[in-house]
């Protein structure tokens, strides 16, 4: 497995893992302004992840 693609699962991996924290925090959340802010921060990290993770995997060719 090449090391660009494995580096692209891992930031997908933990795209996936800030989105679903969000979700939870939207879940609990109150309506606070460090409640919305935090919801901001963890909800565009796990968006930059996620996808930047996706694209780096699909542009690698795959050299046996």
């Amino acid at each position: 497995m090449n090391l660009k693609r494995l580096f692209g699962a891992i930031l997908t991996a933990l795209g996936i893992g800030g989105l679903i924290y969000t979700a939870i925090l939207f879940a609990n959340t109150s309506g606070a302004n460090k409640d919305i802010k935090s919801l901001i921060i963890y909800g565009v990290l796990g968006f930059v992840f996620f996808f930047s993770g996706i694209s780096l995997v699909k542009t690698t060719k795959d050299e046996s």
